[in-house]
C-alpha cells in the first residue's frame, strides 16, 4: 500500500481539499468498487496498487522511462537541456500535487462514509477517523482505503441481494432505507460535502455546491445559507434557485424581524413549513413560491450558531426520510464550518486559544472598565465537540461574589462548579447558552440568584445583563442593594410629588436642600439656600399672617406644623406651596434643627378652583336635565299608557305592553297603536324613533297621530307608511324612524303587512315560531318619496303574532341575527294566555341597550 509520503503531504484535519479534486473523487469512486481496489490506471491509493519508480503514483499513460531519460541529459547542455529539466521538475512537482488531492479526496470520502453509518457530523466524523488511525498504526490514508473499499464492497452486496429480492416478487426488509436509491442519496450528499469543503471560506460557492449535488435530487427548487451575525441579525451569506434581484432585496435581515430563519436561530431547531400561509411568517422567495414548503436548519458547532440553512421545496414539504433528516443535518453542519471560517467570522477555538484572541483581550479590558461587577465568560466543550459549560476567563475588580468567595476563588472556574445553582429556577445557564448561540442580548429586571454557602443555599436579587462579544460572553450583574433601592425610590417619589426637602441647623444657621427644593424655588444650585425666618419675604405680601403663624409653631413652641402660601420666584413665577416643618430636639428639650419638605400644590390649587365653578355649573346643567326628563316623561306616559283596554274586535285577542327605559336620559321614542277602524279592521303598528329626550318624544306623537288619522282612509298598510314617510320628511324637523303598520281583517283572517326598516314580525304556530319573510322598504324620513312592499299573511286559530322594537331583543356583544334567534327560542315557551306570553318575553329579554321596549300580542281565538 502507498504511504502518506508516497501521495506527498497528508491532508490536515478538518482542511480543504483541491477544488475539484474532492468532487471528483467522490463522485467518480463511490459507485465503482473496480475503481476502489488498484485497478490499472487509478490515481487512488489503494493496498494492492504498485509504486512507481520514481516514488509517486503516475496517471495512466505516463512514461516513467522517458521521464528519467529526459531528466539524465548531460550536463554540459545549454539553455535547452536546462529547459528540458525545468519542464521535468514541474511536471513532477503537478503529479504530486494531484496525487496529494486524490489522496485528500480518498480521506474526506471516508469520512461520508462515516457520517453515512455513525449518523454523526463531518467534525466527529473527522475526530473518528483520526482516533481509529491512532489505534490501528495506519495513517489516515490507508486507513480510508480500507473503509472506502469496505464500503463498496457493502453497497455491491445491497444492491445485489436488493436486485435479487426485487427478480424474487419480494418487498425490501424492515431496516432497508439503504439500498441502490437510498446508496445513491447518500453518494450525492456525500459529493456535495466534498465539493463544499473545497470550497471552504466561500459561502456562494458552497450553497451553488449543496443545490446543486445534494439538494436538486431531492426534489428542492432553491437553497440559502444565512449568517448571524453578533446582534442576532441574519446576512444571505450564499443562495441557489432564487433571483438575484431577491437576493439583493433579503441581503439583511435586522435584529428582532421575524422570518422562518429567525425562528430556527431563535429556537436552536429546526422549523418547517408546509406553506407561507400556515407559518405566517416572511422569507426570501415566498412572493416566487407561496405554496413552497420550507426547512430551515440551524448551522453550529460547539453550542454556537453560526447562521441557518434554509431549503425550499416548490410545493408543501412532505414528511423525509430519516437518512435524508441525518443527511441534512450533516449538510448544516457543514455549513457552519464554513461559515466560521468566512472572513471576519470568529472560528470555535480551544480554550487555550481563547485567551490569546485581541477580541477576547479587548473584552478584558472593557468589563475592567464597567462599574458593576461583570465575568467574561469562554466557552468549554465536552469531548463530543458540544458546549458543556462555560470557563470563567475573567472577574472584574468591582465584582462581589454572592457566596462570600474572593475572586481568585472564581476566576478560572468552570461557570456550573462555581454556581451550580445557576440550572435553577432562574435559568441563568439557559439564557447565556442562549446569547452564546444566537447572539441575541438578554436583560432582565430582578432576577433572583442563587449562591450555596456551606451548602445552604441564599438568595440576592439582581440586575442581569448577557451579551455576546466575538467568540466570549460577557455576564453583568448589578446586585441590589436595599438602601441604595430605597433612597432611589424616595428620589423618584420626590421628583413626582413635587416635594422638596430641607434641614436648617438653628445653631450654626447650616442649611441643607436637596435639588427638587432648589427646582421648586427657581433658584441655581450654587446660589444661598432661603432661611426660614426670611420665608415671608418671598411670599406674597397677603400670606404673611400665615407664615408668622407657622413660624412660631415651629421656632418657639416647637410643634410640627404647616402652612399654605403662594412664593414668588425672581424669574416672575408665582407657585403655590405648602411647607411643613418640624423640630428636631435634644435630650433636654432644646431646639437643634428644623427639618421639613415643600410641596408645590399649584395643580392642585388651580384644579379645587375648577371644581368649585364646575360643580356650580354642573348643580344648574342637572336641575335643567332633571326639567327635561321630567316633561319628556310626562309627554310619554301622556300619549302611551303603560295598559290598554281590551279592543272590540270577536275573535281575537290583543295585548300590549311598554317598558320605559331605567334611565331617564334614554327615554326614547318607541310607541305602538292598536285601534279598531270604521272598516272593522284593526290596525296594529309599533314604531321607534331615532335618537332620545324631548325631540324624540315629540316626533314619536307626530307619526303615531299622524298614523291613526292615515289609518282612517281604508289605505292598506303600504300605501300608510308612504304617507307617514311624507310626513317624516316635510311635515316635521328632520327625523327618521323605523315602523311595521299590520292591517286585520277578522272576517277573512288574513293579515296585510308592510314595513319601513323595521325588525319583521314574529309568527307563533303550534310549537313552532319564525319571523315573517322580510319585505323590502326603507326607514320613514330617509327619501322624500318612496312605495313600500306589502304581504298578506293568512291566520289559523290558535296563531300569535307578535310585534316588537329593538329594546326588546338588542345587545352590544350580539348580531342582530343571534338576538332574534334568542327571541324566538323565548317565544317557544308554552303558555296558558297572551298576557302571561308577553311578560314572559319581557322576563327572559337579554336586551343590555336600556331602550324602551314597545311590545304588541295578537293572539286568533
Amino acid at each position: 500500500m502507498s504511504t502518506p509520503e508516497d501521495l506527498g503531504p497528508p491532508a490536515q484535519e478538518g482542511g480543504a481539499p483541491t477544488p475539484g479534486a474532492a468532487v471528483s473523487g467522490a463522485a467518480d469512486a463511490a459507485p465503482d468498487p473496480v475503481a476502489l481496489t488498484g485497478a490499472p490506471g487509478s490515481a487512488v491509493a489503494v493496498p494492492a496498487g504498485r509504486r512507481p519508480a520514481d516514488g509517486a503514483l503516475l496517471p495512466a499513460g505516463d512514461d516513467a522511462d522517458g521521464a528519467v531519460a529526459s531528466s539524465s541529459s548531460s550536463p554540459e547542455t545549454t539553455g535547452v537541456g536546462r529547459l528540458a529539466a525545468t519542464v521535468e521538475r514541474l511536471r513532477s512537482e503537478i503529479r504530486a500535487a494531484q496525487a496529494a488531492a486524490d489522496g485528500r479526496a480518498l480521506i474526506e470520502l471516508a469520512k461520508g462514509v462515516l457520517i453515512e453509518r455513525l449518523r454523526c457530523g463531518p467534525t466527529v466524523a473527522a475526530q473518528q477517523l483520526d482516533a481509529l488511525a491512532d489505534e490501528s498504526g495506519l495513517s489516515q490514508l490507508e486507513l480510508a482505503a480500507d473503509i472506502v473499499n469496505q464500503a463498496a464492497r457493502d453497497h455491491v452486496t445491497e444492491v445485489a441481494t436488493g436486485f435479487v429480492r426485487r427478480a424474487a416478487g419480494e418487498e425490501p426488509a424492515a431496516g432497508d432505507d439503504d439500498t441502490a436509491d437510498g446508496a445513491s442519496v447518500g453518494v450525492r450528499l456525500r459529493t456535495a460535502e466534498s465539493g463544499a469543503l473545497a470550497a471552504a471560506g466561500d459561502t456562494q460557492a458552497v450553497a451553488e455546491s449543496l443545490f446543486e449535488h445534494a439538494l436538486t435530487p431531492l426534489g428542492a427548487v432553491a437553497v440559502a445559507v444565512w449568517t448571524a451575525g453578533s446582534d442576532a441579525s441574519l446576512t444571505l451569506a450564499g443562495h441557489a434557485g432564487f433571483p438575484a434581484d431577491e437576493a439583493v432585496r433579503w441581503r439583511y435581515v435586522p435584529p428582532g424581524v421575524s422570518t422562518l430563519a429567525r425562528q430556527a436561530l431563535t429556537e436552536r431547531q429546526a422549523v418547517r413549513a408546509t406553506s407561507q400561509s400556515a407559518l405566517g411568517l416572511p422569507s426570501i422567495g415566498w412572493a416566487l413560491h407561496p405554496g413552497s414548503g420550507r426547512v430551515a436548519v440551524p448551522a453550529g458547532t460547539g453550542g454556537r450558531v453560526h447562521g441557518i440553512l434554509e431549503i425550499c421545496w416548490p410545493g408543501p414539504l412532505e414528511p423525509q426520510p430519516p437518512q435524508i433528516e441525518r443527511q441534512i443535518e450533516a449538510l448544516a453542519e457543514l455549513c457552519a464550518h464554513t461559515l466560521e471560517s468566512r472572513p471576519g467570522s470568529a472560528l470555535s477555538p480551544s480554550a487555550e486559544a481563547l485567551a490569546t484572541t485581541p477580541d477576547l483581550s479587548e473584552l478584558v479590558d472593557l468589563a475592567e472598565g464597567l462599574y458593576d461587577p461583570a465575568l467574561v465568560l469562554t466557552p468549554f466543550l465536552g469531548p463530543d465537540g458540544r458546549l458543556a459549560d462555560f470557563r470563567i476567563h475573567h472577574v472584574n475588580s468591582h465584582f462581589v461574589d454572592p457566596a462570600g468567595r474572593p475572586r481568585s476563588a472564581v476566576n478560572g472556574a468552570l461557570l456550573l462548579e462555581a454556581y451550580p445553582m445557576a440550572m435553577g429556577a432562574s435559568e441563568l445557564f439557559e439564557r447565556i447558552e442562549r446569547v452564546y448561540a444566537t447572539g441575541e442580548p438578554f436583560r432582565s429586571r430582578r432576577m433572583t440568584l442563587t449562591a450555596l454557602v456551606d451548602q445552604v443555599p441564599l438568595d440576592a436579587v439582581a440586575d442581569i445583563s448577557v451579551s455576546r462579544h466575538g467568540s466570549s460572553v460577557l455576564l453583568i450583574w448589578r446586585v441590589e442593594d436595599e438602601a441604595a433601592r430605597l433612597a432611589n425610590l424616595l428620589q423618584h417619589a420626590q421628583r413626582l410629588g413635587r416635594i422638596g426637602g430641607f434641614e436648617e441647623n438653628v445653631a450654626t444657621g447650616q442649611i441643607v436642600w436637596n435639588d427638587q427644593l432648589y427646582d421648586l424655588y427657581g433658584r441655581a444650585y450654587t446660589e444661598r439656600p432661603v432661611p426660614l425666618e426670611e420665608l415671608a419675604s418671598h411670599a406674597h405680601p397677603d400670606d404673611a399672617v400665615a407664615i408668622g403663624r407657622f413660624l412660631r409653631s415651629v421656632l418657639h413652641h416647637r410643634r410640627a406644623a404647616s402652612a399654605a402660601f403662594r412664593l414668588q420666584r425672581s424669574d416672575g413665577v408665582t407657585r403655590h406651596i405648602r411647607v411643613i416643618a418640624e423640630p428636631v430636639l435634644d435630650a433636654d428639650q432644646r431646639l437643634l434643627a428644623v427639618r421639613g419638605a415643600y410641596q408645590d400644590i399649584s395643580a392642585q390649587h388651580w384644579t379645587e378652583v375648577a371644581l368649585a365653578a364646575t360643580r356650580d355649573q354642573l348643580a344648574q346643567t342637572e336641575q335643567q336635565a332633571a326639567e327635561r326628563n321630567r316633561m319628556t316623561l310626562q309627554l310619554q306616559h301622556a300619549i302611551m299608557p303603560p295598559t290598554q283596554a281590551p279592543l272590540d274586535s270577536p275573535g281575537l285577542q290583543i295585548a300590549v305592553r311598554y317598558r320605559p327605559a331605567e334611565s331617564e336620559s334614554m327615554v326614547g321614542g318607541d310607541w305602538y297603536d292598536a285601534v279598531v277602524l270604521p272598516s272593522k279592521q284593526v290596525l296594529l303598528c309599533v314604531g321607534d324613533v331615532a335618537g332620545h329626550g324631548i325631540e324624540a318624544a315629540t316626533s314619536m306623537v307626530v307619526l303615531r297621530n299622524a298614523m291613526r288619522g292615515l289609518a282612517v282612509t281604508g289605505a292598506g298598510p303600504g300605501q300608510l307608511l308612504s304617507w307617514l314617510n311624507v310626513v317624516a320628511h316635510y311635515l316635521t324637523e328632520p327625523v327618521t324612524a323605523t315602523a311595521v303598520c299590520g292591517l286585520y281583517d277578522p272576517e277573512k283572517g288574513t293579515l296585510r303587512w308592510a314595513r319601513a326598516g323595521h325588525l319583521p314580525p314574529v309568527l307563533i304556530r303550534g310549537q313552532k315560531a319564525t319571523t315573517l319573510r322580510t319585505v323590502s322598504g326603507i326607514l320613514l324620513g330617509a327619501v322624500s318619496e318612496t312605495s313600500y312592499e306589502e304581504e298578506e299573511l293568512q291566520m289559523a286559530p290558535g296563531d300569535t303574532l307578535l310585534m316588537y322594537t329593538d329594546g326588546l331583543v338588542e345587545r352590544r356583544d350580539e348580531s342582530v341575527q343571534d338576538s332574534l334567534a334568542q327571541l324566538l327560542t323565548n317565544a317557544r315557551i308554552p303558555t296558558a294566555t297572551l298576557e302571561q306570553r308577553l311578560d314572559g318575553l319581557l322576563t327572559h329579554s337579554k336586551s343590555d341597550t336600556d331602550d324602551d321596549t314597545c311590545l304588541i300580542g295578537v293572539r286568533v281565538g
